[in-house]
């Protein structure tokens, strides 16, 4: 057999090679986002990151752009740090590039609010020149400058009444969650934690659920948790802030000002981070 047919056999087996690959690697990928959440802290971000370039050996197509942004709610779990982050939003840019999602009625599909999340707050950097993603941005913007002006009156378990704006001179942190939401029960003891320690500098945590109260106390009652608990029935305060995943943290400073936000599980070393813009002290 002389050398150029071997090379043209060589060739045509590395494509067939690569082509069985990407058809084989949907399922795995599939297994290697639902395995995520049991790998340890210091093995997550190393699966977080291959599991994010096996999605970009995918073919263009809406399954590729599922894939990334089932990747994109995950990596935001806890703090896996700025290479998963990036290769995450790096693989949904690619995949949104390469098919864009038709918007149906005014706004844009989520996977472009999600990785319009992860620029904005989670201070990636992607390229992407898409109408939808600029929109998306804008969206957050906007939903952000109404939760800036947001203020509520609700009641904890015990029936006294906490009003935002009544806390001004104070720094407060509300935090949505639910008794449902693992990523929440996750970072309840760092939360915990953190109050029960800046609570005498003035800082004021309102975890707020949508949940029925006696559900919520016989959850909250064993855990010692001390910071006041909300019960937001019916969801107006969710709807203010513009809740659509748990838990979300939202920082204000003494003058009732918004000046920091998390869309996702946070652990302790990320909240003294957050409040690091105020002047508690450690």
């Amino acid at each position: 057999m002389n050398v150029n047919r071997c090379a043209a056999i060589a060739a045509s087996l590395l494509c067939i090679g690569q082509i069985l690959y990407a058809q084989a690697s949907e399922s795995s990928i599939t297994d290697q986002l639902k395995k995520l959440r049991s790998l340890s802290a210091t093995q997550r971000p190393i699966a977080t990151v291959k599991v994010a370039q096996d999605i970009t050996t995918l073919p263009p197509g809406l399954t590729k752009v599922r894939l990334a942004d089932t990747a994109s709610h995950l990596v935001t779990e806890g703090d896996q740090g700025g290479d998963a982050l990036q290769a995450v939003a790096d693989t949904l840019a690619k995949a949104l590039a390469e098919f864009a999602v038709p918007a149906k009625g005014d706004e844009p599909p989520m996977p472009y609010i999600d990785l319009a999340k992860l620029v904005r707050y989670e201070h990636v950097t992607v390229k992407l020149d898409d109408p939808l993603f600029v929109k998306a941005g804008q969206v957050l913007s906007d939903q952000d400058a109404e939760i800036a002006k947001a203020d509520f009156t609700l009641k904890d378990l015990k029936g006294k009444k906490y009003t935002l704006s009544e806390l001004r001179g104070k720094i407060v942190l509300v935090n949505f969650w639910a008794t449902w939401c693992g990523p929440c029960r996750l970072e309840m003891p760092d939360l915990d934690r953190i109050y029960t320690h800046f609570e005498p500098q003035g800082l004021v945590v309102l975890s707020i659920t949508d949940e029925e109260a006696f559900k919520v106390n016989s959850f909250i009652s064993p855990t010692g948790y001390h910071p006041p608990v909300l019960i937001d029935s019916g969801g107006a305060v969710h709807k203010q802030f513009h809740i659509d995943g748990i838990p979300k943290t939202f920082l204000f400073n003494r003058d009732g000002k918004l000046i920091g936000e998390t869309i996702d599980q946070t652990t302790g070393q990320q909240f003294l981070r957050l409040l690091a813009k105020t002047d508690l002290h450690n």
